[in-house]
């Protein structure tokens, strides 16, 4: 047998997935007989609108491992891969394509815009499909979903109606978060909060001076709030006081509320309602003293007709404009300089984000979290690390309700239609289906219909991923595979994800969607530094894996990568592990030269120390098996670096030489060794598949099967 002295994976890899793809394994319906009590995962989609990141080779990784493992230890192993049609995120990014081109999206209508980021996700898609493959996946590429795909939108649309039916589901006019750049609504979640420098304005209101970062939303002012306790203001608080303002003298009332903090400012702030989260909640708690919320910033961050002369103008140029205003008009006490605090920003563009009222689809949450919140609390959802499920938990315990559409033109349509016949200012009437388009209006029997513009949050749908792709009219035998066994993620996701499948499964299905969540962290630089492309310091998985194998990447993404923490990762930790898969091959070079005449129906007698060896494989074995069915994918990989390199190699391979040479001892120990090595292979292959299964194809070994694939594991 002819073997090179280096293992070379460009060679070799394609070849090897192409056996796998040919052996049709990947799919559990396949597997052998023995291959009995499912085992699923849902990989978590990437999204269908830029190549693989380092992340995704992580999650890759680590499911793929998983999977292997389960499948030689006898399990209907099933790894349904997908993409996620992301629907604000691939708008932004194909936008931006568009602007490259000198275009922009309101150059069309919206059908051809749709069709065009169709064609595009289609097209990264199959780039993304190969590079996953070209991370060695043993995912059933059969069942392979788009979030777009007519099970998921249908299921997505049933979840609505049904909502909607049970009164789950409102549409009102409520304070939300806005990016006027990206003209769309967002979650809380989607919020990202950053420590800016600003300037407080100090204005004079009547009797009180009043501190604001936003002089230019004193138009909406409805009321004056100060603390209860706040013995300064204790006469005011019930009172109407005269102010000046830029629009003329008008009245104001005081109020008094536990939200104003005595310590900002001088302990007197200004309530406007519709631009504020906590100035909304205020006038919410006090509706008999205060008037409507006043809109004074539209969805394009101008100023409405309600700041009078300002309206038209942009938001932030107004702000300063007013406060210049002010400052000649006299009621501009003092700017201070340099004030930092928390201010909510467009986590893509870095925008500051604009609270506006806005009619929206909101889900009343509480009903769903409750049985999560029970799900997790009594075991039947388990978090790792454990830490985490406190901060499960503790959100789930204070959430609000979820914000659920959104003003992009790319998603899944709401499927709600208004009458506008019947509907009024007062009252709107709405028609909400499972996806088809009513005939007439339930109320009046018009036929004057108009669909609602929004699309769902793209969480909204992939929150049905688990039973959305497994649980369907059309191949009820999937049902074996939920709930799905594990959930593998990272942390980021959590609430975005995680809560929401188990919101969302238990409200549709009764089950959980998944019985074990493994949660891993960020991939940062060795210098523990976020990767960025302006850094310059983004490592690119298919680039390296080509570089150096894919083996060796995935060694290095596993090994120092613990649950819910950070890893960091370098181009010199994958050239080691490059020279780990290399060791690996070395050995098995080393063992076909000297085993030549190896017989494996052979049963030849074996020494103590013989027995010895086998024996302190087997502990090793079985304390690596034990580390994987406790999620330590770290300890495992290590543990089988350090037994394979620096103990089989460097010592049993070497202690061995001199036996090997002994012609009444060889035969045994040929046995041992090549039983030792077949048993690292197996113990190797869920991390290193690929050189694994090219040297398992070569090895003399009694019974081989197809594949490694389908070897028995050897605990």
């Amino acid at each position: 047998m002819n073997i090179p002295k280096a293992y070379e994976p460009n060679k070799k890899e394609k070849k090897v997935y192409k056996l796998w793809e040919k052996t049709g394994y990947f799919n559990p319906e396949e597997l052998p007989d023995r291959h009995d009590e499912p085992f699923s995962i849902l990989m978590p989609p990437p999204n269908a609108n830029d190549p693989l990141h380092i992340g995704h080779a992580v999650f890759i990784t680590l499911q793929d491992i998983m999977i292997r493992y389960n499948r030689m230890n006898g399990k209907k192993a099933l790894w349904l891969p997908g993409a996620d049609h992301a629907g604000f995120e691939t708008q932004v990014v194909f936008e931006r394509k568009l602007k490259e081109k000198g275009k922009s999206r309101l150059d069309m209508d919206r059908d051809e815009f749709y069709k065009q980021v169709w064609d595009y996700t289609q097209k990264n898609r199959d780039l993304v499909r190969d590079q996953i493959k070209k991370l060695g996946a043993s995912c059933d590429w059969s069942r392979d979903t788009f979030t777009l795909d007519e099970k998921v939108v249908n299921t997505t649309y049933k979840t609505f109606k049904k909502m909607a039916d049970e009164g789950l589901i409102y549409r009102k006019k409520r304070l939300v978060n806005y990016c006027t750049n990206h003209q769309t609504a967002f979650s809380d979640l989607e919020v990202d909060h950053e420590e800016r420098k600003t300037n407080l304005y100090y204005i004079k209101y009547g009797p009180f001076i009043l501190a604001t970062t936003r002089p230019e939303t004193k138009f909406g002012d409805t009321a004056i709030a100060v603390h209860p306790d706040d013995r300064r203001y204790r006469k005011y608080v019930g009172k109407q006081i005269k102010i000046r303002t830029l629009l003329g003298e008008k009245k104001i009332k005081v109020i008094a509320d536990e939200a104003v903090d005595q310590e900002f400012g001088t302990g007197a702030v200004k309530v406007t309602p519709a631009h504020s989260e906590v100035d909304f909640e205020i006038w919410q708690r006090h509706k008999g003293e205060m008037p409507e919320p006043i809109e004074v910033i539209d969805k394009d961050g101008k100023m409405t007709d309600a700041a009078g002369p300002y309206s038209g103008m942009d938001a932030k140029k107004a702000r300063k404009k007013v406060a210049e205003d002010m400052d000649e008009m006299g009621i501009l006490q003092r700017v201070d300089d340099e004030y930092e605090h928390s201010m909510s920003v467009c986590y893509k563009c870095g925008q500051e984000i604009e609270p506006l009222l806005m009619e929206q689809w909101f889900i009343d949450i509480k009903p769903l979290a409750e049985p999560a919140i029970e799900a997790v609390k009594n075991g039947d959802v388990t978090i790792h690390p454990d830490n985490y499920r406190k901060v499960y938990l503790h959100w789930m315990e204070n959430i609000k309700d979820w914000n659920i559409s959104r003003q992009n033109w790319w998603g899944i349509e709401i499927p709600a239609w208004k009458c506008m016949d019947c509907s009024t200012d007062e009252n709107e009437e709405w028609i909400i289906t499972e996806g088809e388009e009513p005939d007439e209006c339930p109320e009046c029997g018009g036929d004057n219909l108009e669909q609602d513009t929004d699309v769902f949050d793209t969480w909204f749908s992939s929150g049905q991923w688990p039973f959305a792709t497994l649980i369907n009219e059309d191949e009820p035998e999937l049902e074996k595979y939920f709930p799905t066994s594990v959930m593998e993620t990272g942390f980021d996701i959590l609430f975005f994800w995680v809560a929401r499948m188990i919101m969302l499964s238990l409200y549709r299905t009764e089950q959980i969607p998944f019985k074990d969540v493994y949660l891993h962290g960020l991939v940062r630089d060795e210098n523990k530094d976020k990767m960025s492309k302006s850094k310059g310091n983004v490592i690119n998985p298919i680039e390296v894996a080509e570089e150096y194998g894919t083996d060796a990447l995935r060694m290095s993404l596993v090994v120092g990568n613990m649950p819910g923490k950070d890893m960091t990762i370098s181009e010199n930790e994958i050239k080691g592990y490059r020279n780990y898969v290399n060791k690996i091959w070395n050995m098995f070079r080393f063992l076909m030269m000297r085993c030549q005449d190896y017989d494996p129906k052979n049963d030849p007698k074996l020494s103590k120390k013989d027995k010895e060896l086998l024996e302190e494989f087997k502990e090793k074995a079985k304390e690596i098996t034990d580390d994987l069915d406790n999620f330590q994918f770290s300890h495992a990989g290590e543990k089988l670096y350090h037994y394979s390199w620096h103990r089989f190699a460097d010592e049993i391979i070497e202690e061995s030489k001199d036996v090997l040479e002994d012609e009444k001892k060889k035969a045994a120990r040929q046995e041992v060794l090549i039983s030792i090595f077949a048993g690292i292979l197996k113990l190797a292959h869920p991390f290193i598949p690929l050189v694994t299964e090219e040297i398992y194809q070569k090895m003399p070994l009694e019974d081989k099967k197809e594949t490694i694939m389908i070897e028995e594991w050897p605990v």
